[in-house]
Parts: structure tokens; C-alpha cells; sequence
């Protein structure tokens, strides 16, 4: 099995105060905006905001 050996750290996901439900909502204007295609700027828009949505669904099962 092989394992992640990077020399860099992982970050730890962040927060922005949002709701899930809210960073959830942006992602899918997002999939509307483009109907569905990516350009390479889109894509790195969406995968900060699936980073996002990550860190605010595991905070609101922290406080649940």
C-alpha cells in the first residue's frame, strides 16, 4: 500500500464563517453558471469551495 509521503504538510481546511448549506449553494450557481464545463479558473474557484463546504460541514458536526 502506498502511503502520501509528501514533504509538504497538508493545511488543514479553513472556514469562513458560512454554513455548508451556503457554500453548498455557490457551488451548485457555480455548475449553473457554466452549465456544467470547468474552464481551469472555474475549476480551481470549485475546488476551494468543496474545501470550504468540507471544513464547514465537519464544524457543524463538531457542534452538533
Amino acid at each position: 500500500m502506498i502511503h502520501d509521503m509528501s514533504a509538504t504538510p497538508h493545511r488543514a481546511p479553513f472556514s469562513t464563517g458560512r454554513s455548508a448549506d451556503e457554500v453548498n449553494e455557490e457551488i451548485r450557481a457555480l455548475w449553473l453558471r457554466t452549465g456544467g464545463t470547468l474552464s481551469g479558473d472555474q475549476r480551481q474557484e470549485y475546488q476551494r469551495l468543496v474545501m470550504e463546504w468540507a471544513a464547514a460541514t465537519l464544524q457543524a458536526a463538531k457542534a452538533a
